[in-house]
């Protein structure tokens, strides 16, 4: 069989229709009809290799989703016909003390759905079955996508460090990830502040779940939220003055970072040691830690902002994102 995609040929190239025959279907596989597929930043930092792992042809897209077309022999969890969402994650080892563990998603050797693979900008694509979440029937799927990638990105350090919805979190950055950390954080109960650079997004941060918003260019503001914050999720992947967030926590507070910021962190000892606060990071989450979030989305009605395209339209819509402009994340559809 073949399966037809758009793939660029070289680093930052345009995207063209490419054709690829992936072989057999694995025993532990499906394959995935293909309806929709968000765009996430990770998509253009492939596409022009800015992290060097890039392999060409490269096709885009892992925030799939789509209908059961195909399954291994040993799949018997998932239904054909079935409709499956599948994220940043292709596969796991299964066996390795992390996967046996529950965290699928901090595996060593996970297979990424576009790294040495051919993802989601297709009519098909494979996976694991695993790695493959099926989607609450609530949810709209012209809709659902980013949430694999984006949405399980903020939602996971919430579940992980045992956010408590009495907490005090901050958000920077209200762009593709942050508008959904700011409703999670609000679903869950949380008093919910949104740092921005943007004085136009006041009012969207509201809309989206925030109590209030501190102007992240204005020193005095950070200076007078010092002590606040049980947690703070850093969306953005832009260098910031991080010892002024991490005073802005509380004493056992938190920065947590999401944003695959390239720069060094320049952080003094002496806030973290005094008020005992931490700084880490996360990727994604496990798919056990995915259907708990569409399942907490479905109930408390939390929906990605979207702007969409058709599939042969991906290099405007590749072109939009990297133009900072969307709002807040981009979603292809046949």
């Amino acid at each position: 069989m073949t399966i037809t995609a758009y793939a660029a040929f070289e680093p930052g190239g345009k995207l063209k229709p490419f054709e690829y025959d992936p072989g057999p279907l694995g025993r532990d596989e499906v394959e995935i009809a293909v309806e929709h597929c968000g765009i996430c930043h990770s998509d253009l930092s492939m596409l022009n290799n800015e992290w060097g792992i890039s392999e060409y042809p490269f096709v885009p897209g892992h925030e799939v989703i789509g209908t059961v077309a195909a399954r291994g022999e040993n799949v018997g969890h998932l239904d054909l016909g079935q409709r499956v969402g599948l994220g940043w994650h292709a596969g796991y080892c299964m066996t390795c003390g992390s996967c046996m563990s529950g965290d699928h998603n901090l595996c060593a050797t996970a297979a990424g759905t576009i790294v040495g693979r051919h993802g989601g900008f297709a009519d098909k694509v494979r996976a694991q079955a695993a790695s493959v979440v099926p989607l609450p029937g609530i949810i709209e799927g012209a809709f659902a996508g980013p949430l694999f990638c984006g949405g399980i990105t903020v939602f996971n350090p919430m579940e992980q460090f045992g956010l408590r919805p009495t907490d005090t979190v901050g958000v920077i950055g209200i762009g593709g990830l942050g508008h959904l950390a700011l409703q999670f954080a609000r679903a869950w109960g949380c008093k919910v502040t949104a740092f921005t650079s943007s004085t136009g997004k006041h009012n969207e941060a509201l809309r989206l779940g925030a109590h209030d918003t501190i102007n992240s260019r204005e020193a005095e503001a950070l200076e007078a939220a010092a002590g606040r914050f049980d947690l703070i999720i850093a969306t953005v992947n832009v260098k910031l003055d991080w010892n002024a967030y991490l005073n802005t926590l509380k004493p056992k507070g938190r920065l947590h970072l999401v944003g695959a910021t390239l720069e060094p962190l320049d952080l003094s000892i002496f806030p973290m040691l005094m008020g005992q606060r931490s700084v880490s990071s996360s990727p994604v989450g496990s798919p056990a830690a995915i259907n708990r979030m569409l399942d907490f989305s479905a109930r408390h009605g939390i929906r990605p902002v979207t702007e969409h395209y058709r599939f042969d339209q991906a290099n405007e819509a590749m072109a939009r994102l990297e133009s900072g402009q969307a709002r807040y994340r981009i979603v292809l559809s046949h």
